[in-house]
Protein backbone atom coordinates (compact mmCIF):
# COMPACT_ATOMS: atom_id res chain seq x y z
CA UNK A 1 0.00 0.00 0.00
CA UNK A 2 1.65 3.21 -1.18
CA UNK A 3 1.37 6.66 0.31
CA UNK A 4 3.17 9.98 0.39
CA UNK A 5 6.00 10.27 2.92
CA UNK A 6 7.10 13.63 4.30
CA UNK A 7 10.04 14.33 6.59
CA UNK A 8 9.11 16.76 9.38
CA UNK A 9 12.07 16.87 11.76
CA UNK A 10 15.65 15.66 11.23
CA UNK A 11 18.67 16.76 13.31
CA UNK A 12 20.70 16.95 10.08
CA UNK A 13 18.43 19.80 8.94
CA UNK A 14 18.61 21.66 12.24
CA UNK A 15 15.69 23.24 14.09
CA UNK A 16 16.08 26.91 13.21
CA UNK A 17 15.33 29.39 14.66
CA UNK A 18 15.80 27.26 17.78
CA UNK A 19 19.45 26.79 18.69
CA UNK A 20 19.30 24.25 21.52
CA UNK A 21 17.04 21.50 20.10
CA UNK A 22 19.04 18.37 19.27
CA UNK A 23 16.51 15.69 18.38
CA UNK A 24 12.71 15.50 17.99
CA UNK A 25 10.76 12.25 17.80
CA UNK A 26 7.86 10.25 19.34
CA UNK A 27 4.86 12.30 18.19
CA UNK A 28 1.32 12.14 19.52
CA UNK A 29 -1.01 14.38 17.49
CA UNK A 30 -4.32 15.86 18.68
CA UNK A 31 -6.63 18.75 17.91
CA UNK A 32 -7.30 21.00 20.90
CA UNK A 33 -9.64 23.90 20.30
CA UNK A 34 -8.97 25.31 16.83
CA UNK A 35 -5.36 24.13 16.60
CA UNK A 36 -3.55 20.90 15.84
CA UNK A 37 -0.87 20.06 18.39
CA UNK A 38 1.99 17.61 18.32
CA UNK A 39 3.58 16.50 21.60
CA UNK A 40 7.03 15.01 21.16
CA UNK A 41 10.04 13.65 23.01
CA UNK A 42 13.59 14.78 22.35
CA UNK A 43 16.78 16.31 23.59
CA UNK A 44 17.82 19.91 24.14
CA UNK A 45 21.19 21.27 25.20
CA UNK A 46 21.35 22.25 28.84
CA UNK A 47 18.59 19.87 29.96
CA UNK A 48 19.09 16.54 31.65
CA UNK A 49 17.62 13.43 30.06
CA UNK A 50 14.90 13.06 27.45
CA UNK A 51 12.29 15.81 27.67
CA UNK A 52 8.82 16.45 26.23
CA UNK A 53 8.18 19.40 23.91
CA UNK A 54 5.38 20.57 21.62
CA UNK A 55 4.83 21.75 18.07
CA UNK A 56 1.73 23.10 16.38
CA UNK A 57 0.15 24.19 13.14
CA UNK A 58 -1.25 27.76 12.84
CA UNK A 59 -4.61 28.25 14.54
CA UNK A 60 -7.45 27.31 12.21
CA UNK A 61 -5.21 25.40 9.79
CA UNK A 62 -6.25 21.92 8.64
CA UNK A 63 -4.20 18.90 9.57
CA UNK A 64 -1.08 18.63 7.39
CA UNK A 65 2.27 16.90 7.26
CA UNK A 66 4.12 20.18 6.76
CA UNK A 67 4.06 23.54 8.52
CA UNK A 68 4.74 22.38 12.09
CA UNK A 69 6.47 24.90 14.36
CA UNK A 70 8.23 23.88 17.56
CA UNK A 71 7.12 25.90 20.58
CA UNK A 72 9.84 28.32 21.78
CA UNK A 73 10.51 29.26 25.37
CA UNK A 74 8.38 32.31 26.26
CA UNK A 75 11.43 34.03 27.73
CA UNK A 76 13.90 33.14 24.96
CA UNK A 77 12.61 32.54 21.41
CA UNK A 78 15.90 30.89 20.45
CA UNK A 79 15.35 28.05 22.92
CA UNK A 80 12.77 25.26 22.84
CA UNK A 81 10.10 25.25 25.56
CA UNK A 82 9.86 22.30 27.93
CA UNK A 83 6.34 20.93 28.07
CA UNK A 84 6.56 20.64 31.86
CA UNK A 85 9.12 20.77 34.63
CA UNK A 86 10.13 17.98 37.01
CA UNK A 87 9.27 19.65 40.31
CA UNK A 88 7.05 16.74 41.41
CA UNK A 89 8.15 13.89 39.13
CA UNK A 90 11.95 13.99 39.13
CA UNK A 91 12.31 10.90 41.31
CA UNK A 92 10.78 8.66 38.64
CA UNK A 93 11.29 10.42 35.29
CA UNK A 94 14.34 12.74 35.31
CA UNK A 95 17.45 10.55 35.06
CA UNK A 96 16.00 8.20 32.46
CA UNK A 97 13.84 10.83 30.82
CA UNK A 98 10.32 11.02 29.46
CA UNK A 99 9.49 8.83 26.47
CA UNK A 100 6.68 7.97 24.02
CA UNK A 101 3.95 10.50 24.93
CA UNK A 102 0.27 9.77 24.22
CA UNK A 103 -2.41 12.47 24.43
CA UNK A 104 -5.91 11.57 25.65
CA UNK A 105 -8.99 13.36 26.94
CA UNK A 106 -11.26 11.46 29.30
CA UNK A 107 -13.52 11.46 32.33
CA UNK A 108 -11.95 11.15 35.77
CA UNK A 109 -14.63 9.17 37.61
CA UNK A 110 -13.25 9.87 41.07
CA UNK A 111 -13.02 13.65 40.62
CA UNK A 112 -16.03 13.75 38.25
CA UNK A 113 -14.35 16.03 35.75
CA UNK A 114 -13.13 15.85 32.14
CA UNK A 115 -9.36 16.01 31.99
CA UNK A 116 -6.62 16.16 29.36
CA UNK A 117 -3.52 14.05 29.93
CA UNK A 118 -0.32 13.12 28.18
CA UNK A 119 0.72 9.65 29.30
CA UNK A 120 4.39 8.75 28.92
CA UNK A 121 7.04 6.31 30.11
CA UNK A 122 9.50 7.59 32.70
CA UNK A 123 12.92 6.21 33.53
CA UNK A 124 14.12 6.52 37.12
CA UNK A 125 17.60 5.09 36.56
CA UNK A 126 18.81 5.61 32.99
CA UNK A 127 17.78 6.07 29.36
CA UNK A 128 17.34 2.34 28.73
CA UNK A 129 14.89 1.71 31.58
CA UNK A 130 13.33 0.02 33.39
CA UNK A 131 10.27 2.25 32.89
CA UNK A 132 7.01 3.04 34.59
CA UNK A 133 4.07 4.96 33.11
CA UNK A 134 2.61 8.24 34.35
CA UNK A 135 1.20 11.43 32.89
CA UNK A 136 1.14 15.19 32.70
CA UNK A 137 -2.27 16.81 33.26
CA UNK A 138 -3.58 20.10 31.87
CA UNK A 139 -4.69 22.47 34.66
CA UNK A 140 -6.23 25.05 32.34
CA UNK A 141 -3.03 26.98 31.68
CA UNK A 142 -0.12 24.51 31.73
CA UNK A 143 0.85 20.84 31.77
CA UNK A 144 1.55 19.68 35.33
CA UNK A 145 3.81 16.77 36.32
CA UNK A 146 2.73 14.20 38.90
CA UNK A 147 4.66 12.94 41.95
CA UNK A 148 4.26 9.25 41.13
CA UNK A 149 3.73 7.01 38.12
CA UNK A 150 0.28 5.45 37.82
CA UNK A 151 1.12 2.19 36.05
CA UNK A 152 3.90 -0.26 36.98
CA UNK A 153 4.94 -3.73 35.86
CA UNK A 154 3.18 -6.39 37.96
CA UNK A 155 3.37 -9.62 35.99
CA UNK A 156 6.39 -11.87 35.46
CA UNK A 157 5.98 -11.64 31.67
CA UNK A 158 6.46 -7.84 31.86
CA UNK A 159 10.13 -8.27 32.93
CA UNK A 160 9.91 -5.31 35.30
CA UNK A 161 9.35 -2.58 32.69
CA UNK A 162 6.30 -1.01 30.97
CA UNK A 163 6.45 1.70 28.29
CA UNK A 164 5.10 2.90 24.90
CA UNK A 165 1.61 3.66 26.30
CA UNK A 166 -1.26 4.24 23.88
CA UNK A 167 -4.36 5.31 25.77
CA UNK A 168 -7.95 6.09 24.79
CA UNK A 169 -11.06 6.84 26.82
CA UNK A 170 -13.99 4.67 25.70
CA UNK A 171 -16.99 2.92 27.25
CA UNK A 172 -16.37 4.70 30.56
CA UNK A 173 -12.81 3.35 30.89
CA UNK A 174 -9.25 4.49 30.28
CA UNK A 175 -7.89 1.72 28.04
CA UNK A 176 -4.14 1.31 27.69
CA UNK A 177 -2.16 -0.74 25.21
CA UNK A 178 1.53 -0.78 26.13
CA UNK A 179 4.87 -2.52 25.67
CA UNK A 180 6.37 -4.68 28.40
CA UNK A 181 9.92 -5.99 28.40
CA UNK A 182 13.13 -4.56 27.02
CA UNK A 183 14.58 -3.47 23.69
CA UNK A 184 18.02 -4.58 24.88
CA UNK A 185 16.69 -8.09 25.57
CA UNK A 186 14.82 -8.11 22.22
CA UNK A 187 11.75 -9.04 24.23
CA UNK A 188 8.65 -6.95 23.51
CA UNK A 189 5.17 -7.97 24.64
CA UNK A 190 2.10 -5.87 23.86
CA UNK A 191 -0.02 -5.64 27.01
CA UNK A 192 -3.44 -4.24 27.90
CA UNK A 193 -5.14 -2.91 31.02
CA UNK A 194 -7.98 -0.49 31.85
CA UNK A 195 -9.05 1.77 34.69
CA UNK A 196 -12.09 3.88 35.61
CA UNK A 197 -10.02 6.98 36.41
CA UNK A 198 -6.78 6.33 34.51
CA UNK A 199 -4.81 6.43 37.75
CA UNK A 200 -5.82 3.61 40.08
CA UNK A 201 -7.36 0.15 40.18
CA UNK A 202 -6.10 -1.00 36.80
CA UNK A 203 -7.47 -4.32 35.63
CA UNK A 204 -5.23 -7.37 35.64
CA UNK A 205 -2.50 -6.85 33.05
CA UNK A 206 -3.03 -9.18 30.11
CA UNK A 207 -1.00 -10.10 27.06
CA UNK A 208 -2.57 -8.53 23.97
CA UNK A 209 0.05 -9.64 21.41
CA UNK A 210 2.87 -12.08 22.30
CA UNK A 211 6.58 -11.31 22.07
CA UNK A 212 7.24 -13.28 18.89
CA UNK A 213 5.16 -10.79 16.87
CA UNK A 214 7.59 -7.92 17.66
CA UNK A 215 4.78 -5.35 18.05
CA UNK A 216 6.14 -2.15 19.55
CA UNK A 217 3.16 0.24 19.47
CA UNK A 218 -0.59 -0.15 19.10
CA UNK A 219 -2.18 3.25 18.49
CA UNK A 220 -5.99 3.12 18.69
CA UNK A 221 -8.41 5.86 17.54
CA UNK A 222 -12.18 6.19 17.35
CA UNK A 223 -13.15 5.91 13.69
CA UNK A 224 -16.34 6.86 11.89
CA UNK A 225 -17.47 3.28 12.32
CA UNK A 226 -15.94 1.51 15.26
CA UNK A 227 -12.23 1.75 16.09
CA UNK A 228 -9.01 1.62 14.12
CA UNK A 229 -5.41 0.97 15.05
CA UNK A 230 -2.04 1.52 13.43
CA UNK A 231 0.80 -0.45 14.98
CA UNK A 232 4.46 -1.05 14.33
CA UNK A 233 6.40 -4.27 14.00
CA UNK A 234 10.09 -3.76 14.71
CA UNK A 235 13.22 -5.83 14.24
CA UNK A 236 16.00 -5.67 16.83
CA UNK A 237 18.00 -8.62 15.52
CA UNK A 238 21.36 -8.39 13.75
CA UNK A 239 20.02 -9.87 10.52
CA UNK A 240 18.09 -8.01 7.82
CA UNK A 241 14.59 -7.00 8.85
CA UNK A 242 11.88 -9.38 7.59
CA UNK A 243 9.16 -8.14 5.24
CA UNK A 244 6.70 -7.96 8.12
CA UNK A 245 8.67 -5.11 9.71
CA UNK A 246 6.90 -1.75 9.41
CA UNK A 247 3.50 -0.19 10.04
CA UNK A 248 0.20 -2.07 9.97
CA UNK A 249 -3.50 -1.10 10.09
CA UNK A 250 -6.54 -2.94 11.43
CA UNK A 251 -10.00 -2.16 12.79
CA UNK A 252 -12.61 -3.47 15.21
CA UNK A 253 -16.23 -2.70 16.06
CA UNK A 254 -15.18 -2.12 19.68
CA UNK A 255 -11.85 -1.23 21.35
CA UNK A 256 -11.30 -4.86 22.23
CA UNK A 257 -8.58 -6.17 24.53
CA UNK A 258 -8.53 -9.38 22.47
CA UNK A 259 -6.50 -9.08 19.29
CA UNK A 260 -8.68 -11.76 17.68
CA UNK A 261 -11.52 -9.22 17.56
CA UNK A 262 -9.53 -6.94 15.25
CA UNK A 263 -9.58 -7.34 11.46
CA UNK A 264 -6.69 -9.06 9.65
CA UNK A 265 -3.86 -6.48 9.68
CA UNK A 266 -2.76 -4.81 6.44
CA UNK A 267 0.76 -3.49 6.03
CA UNK A 268 0.87 0.23 5.12
CA UNK A 269 4.65 0.81 5.31
CA UNK A 270 7.64 -1.51 5.16
CA UNK A 271 11.25 -1.19 6.33
CA UNK A 272 12.72 0.15 3.08
CA UNK A 273 15.74 2.38 3.75
CA UNK A 274 14.80 5.87 2.52
CA UNK A 275 17.91 7.59 3.86
CA UNK A 276 16.22 9.56 6.61
CA UNK A 277 14.36 6.52 7.90
CA UNK A 278 14.17 2.77 7.50
CA UNK A 279 12.25 0.85 10.16
CA UNK A 280 9.25 3.04 11.18
CA UNK A 281 7.72 2.96 14.66
CA UNK A 282 5.63 5.02 17.17
CA UNK A 283 2.66 5.79 14.87
CA UNK A 284 0.11 8.47 15.73
CA UNK A 285 -2.87 8.41 13.38
CA UNK A 286 -5.50 11.04 12.51
CA UNK A 287 -7.85 11.67 9.60
CA UNK A 288 -8.31 14.69 7.37
CA UNK A 289 -11.26 16.67 8.74
CA UNK A 290 -12.81 17.22 5.30
CA UNK A 291 -11.86 13.95 3.61
CA UNK A 292 -12.68 10.93 5.83
CA UNK A 293 -10.69 8.61 3.56
CA UNK A 294 -7.38 10.51 3.89
CA UNK A 295 -5.22 9.21 6.71
CA UNK A 296 -2.20 10.90 8.31
CA UNK A 297 0.20 8.57 10.14
CA UNK A 298 2.99 10.35 11.98
CA UNK A 299 5.90 8.03 12.72
CA UNK A 300 9.46 7.76 14.03
CA UNK A 301 12.41 6.95 11.82
CA UNK A 302 16.17 6.80 12.15
CA UNK A 303 19.50 6.39 10.44
CA UNK A 304 23.17 5.79 11.24
CA UNK A 305 25.20 8.94 11.75
CA UNK A 306 27.96 9.19 9.16
CA UNK A 307 31.44 8.91 10.63
CA UNK A 308 30.23 8.63 14.22
CA UNK A 309 33.10 7.11 16.21
CA UNK A 310 31.99 7.90 19.74
CA UNK A 311 28.66 8.41 21.40
CA UNK A 312 25.26 7.22 20.22
CA UNK A 313 25.50 6.18 16.52
CA UNK A 314 21.83 6.75 15.56
CA UNK A 315 19.90 9.89 14.66
CA UNK A 316 16.13 9.84 15.16
CA UNK A 317 13.72 11.55 12.80
CA UNK A 318 10.01 12.27 12.60
CA UNK A 319 7.87 11.94 9.50
CA UNK A 320 4.33 11.56 8.20
CA UNK A 321 2.72 9.04 5.86
CA UNK A 322 -0.39 10.22 3.99
CA UNK A 323 -2.51 7.54 2.38
CA UNK A 324 -6.05 6.48 1.56
CA UNK A 325 -7.85 4.59 4.28
CA UNK A 326 -7.34 0.83 3.88
CA UNK A 327 -10.35 -1.38 3.30
CA UNK A 328 -11.14 -4.03 5.86
CA UNK A 329 -10.46 -7.63 4.94
CA UNK A 330 -13.22 -9.92 6.19
CA UNK A 331 -11.95 -12.98 8.03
Amino acid sequence: MKGKETKIFDPADGFAPLTDAMEITDATVAKRGDRWWMYVAGEARGHEGIQLFSASLPAGSPLASQGWTLTPDRNDPARIALLAGHESSKAWDLKGGRHCPAYVRGWDSEREVWVERIYYAGGAVNLWGPYTIGYLEWDGSQWVDQPDPVFLAEEAWEHGSVYEPNVIYADGKWKMWYVAGSNVEDYLVQGFAESADGRTNWSKHKIFIPAEEKVFDFCVIKGRQGYEAVFSKVWLGKTAAPQSTGLWWCESAVPSSDFKDWSPPQQIMNATDCGWHSVPWKPSVQYDEKDPTRMFVFFDGGYMKAGEQRGFPFAFTLGCLELERPRMIVR
